[in-house]
C-alpha cells in the first residue's frame, strides 16, 4: 500500500484525509481483504501526525465494514467498496427511522416483510 497523503492546509479534518486515503488503497486494490495494515503508530510516523489521528480513521472504517480490529492480529482489511457502501446506507436507513421514532429491530421486521413480497 502507497503512503496515504495527508495535507494539513486542506479544510478536510486530517483523520478523513487518512480514511479516504486507506479507502482509496482498498478500492484500487493496493490492500487487499485479508492484509494487514500497519501499526497505527507507524502511520503516524510516517505522515508525521498523531497516532490517535490515524486510530480514528481506522475505526471509521471499521464503523464501514471495510477493517477489523483484532487483538494480537493488528488491523486487517475485512470488507470491499461495495459492501461499505451498503453498510453507509443502512446507517443512513437507521439513523432515518430514529427519527421517526422507529427501534433497529422493527426496521430489521420492515425490511424482513419487503422481501417476503
Amino acid at each position: 500500500m502507497r503512503t496515504p497523503e495527508v495535507n494539513k492546509n486542506e479544510s478536510m479534518p486530517i483523520y478523513e484525509q487518512v480514511a479516504a486515503e486507506i479507502r482509496r488503497a482498498i478500492a484500487d486494490g493496493e490492500a487487499k481483504p485479508g492484509e494487514r495494515l500497519p501499526p497505527a503508530i507507524d502511520l503516524a510516523e510516517v505522515l508525521g501526525v498523531n497516532k490517535n489521528t490515524v486510530i480514528r480513521a481506522l475505526h471509521i472504517l471499521r464503523d464501514e465494514g471495510l477493517l477489523d480490529f483484532t487483538r494480537g492480529r493488528g488491523v486487517r482489511v475485512v470488507g470491499t467498496p461495495q459492501k461499505s457502501a451498503v453498510i453507509a446506507r443502512v446507517n443512513e436507513l437507521l439513523e432515518f427511522a430514529r427519527t421517526q421514532g422507529y427501534r433497529a429491530n422493527e426496521v430489521v421486521a420492515i425490511i424482513e416483510a419487503q422481501g417476503m413480497r
